[in-house]
């Protein structure tokens, strides 16, 4: 039941409800099911690379501790969505507090941009290993990669608080409808009874910070090709592109799910398709996270199989 409450002679909205989830008579165990067993392998995925790296003492470096913190993000920026569209499936009461809702949108939109701060480090990290190995180790130390971490985590969950808060401030008084699979800023601001505008300079900074690390991250991988292109050996070559290639892949995922659901600017999608992008976003760039650390590096491979 939808909660309302009345202040002043203003309707204030207190619950928001997903009113695109199906019912579950009409099928929506059809949804419930695969989406319960990707986030079960998500998770068991991604801890199997946590642990791996922290129990296997070869993979004690920078490459593979940031790979091991990307896949404990990946755990709880699944968790923070996943286990609430599980339960619109088989609820009737497809609802979300307000709280619950700030909540839901501050912590997914900054373990996503910590997220993102890991992939810049993760490929500066790779340039200078090929670039310039010769220094690698006295540039990436253990001190500057645990800097490195921590001011990922630190900045992504400092960025995102002025605009939560801005938010918690906004009148909602109806409909109180979200026409998304979780609570995200532009489905539940078309929502506010005010003038939404200043989340523009918010837009702003998120785009200019995505932007960022998007070029930071491909020009170090194009100046990375460029250098094994040069390589004389064909075997140490392939193993160069090899490691590469799935920090590469992850971008892609990561980033090409990023830039179809944030940096779209006046382009709108068809209501199926927006959901879609979402799903991509939310679900699909995670599971394939731990297949692809898992099935192109054999030393994690290797790491693995002891874990399992």
């Amino acid at each position: 039941m939808t909660q309302i409450t009345t202040m002043e002679n203003q309707t204030m909205v207190t619950e928001f409800y997903f009113s695109d989830f199906p019912q579950f008579e009409k099928g929506s165990l059809l949804f419930f099911i695969p989406l319960f067993l990707t986030y079960v392998f998500i998770i068991v995925g991604n801890f199997t690379i946590f642990f791996a790296v922290q129990l296997d003492a070869r993979l004690h470096n920078p490459m593979y501790n940031f790979i091991s913190i990307f896949s404990f993000l990946e755990i709880w920026y699944t968790t923070v969505t996943i286990p609430k569209m599980l339960s619109n499936l088989v609820s009737k009461e497809k609802t979300i507090s307000f709280i619950g809702c700030l909540l839901q949108m501050y912590f997914f939109h900054s373990l996503g941009v910590t997220e993102a701060l890991v992939l810049t480090v993760m490929a500066i990290d790779r340039y200078v290993a090929i670039c310039h190995p010769l220094r690698y180790a006295t540039i990436m130390t253990p001190r500057l990669c645990i800097q490195l971490s921590a001011g990922s985590s630190i900045f992504g969950f400092l960025m995102l608080l002025p605009e939560i808060v801005w938010i918690s401030t906004l009148p909602f008084c109806g409909p109180n409808q979200i026409h998304q699979l979780f609570c995200d800023f532009e489905p539940v601001l078309r929502l506010a009874c005010t003038d939404t505008s200043m989340i523009l300079i918010e837009d702003i900074i998120h785009a200019i910070s995505i932007l960022t690390s998007v070029c930071i991250i491909t020009l170090s991988y194009l100046r990375i090709i460029v250098v094994i292109l040069r390589i004389p050996s064909g075997k140490s070559r392939q193993k160069a592109f090899s490691t590469c290639a799935a920090h590469i892949t992850i971008f892609f995922l990561f980033f090409g799910s990023v830039t179809l659901m944030y940096l779209r600017f006046s382009v709108t999608f068809p209501p199926l398709l927006d959901k879609a992008i979402a799903l991509m976003f939310a679900v699909l760039a995670p599971l394939f996270n731990p297949i692809i650390y898992s099935l192109r590096n054999k030393d994690m491979k290797d790491a693995i199989k002891k874990v399992l």
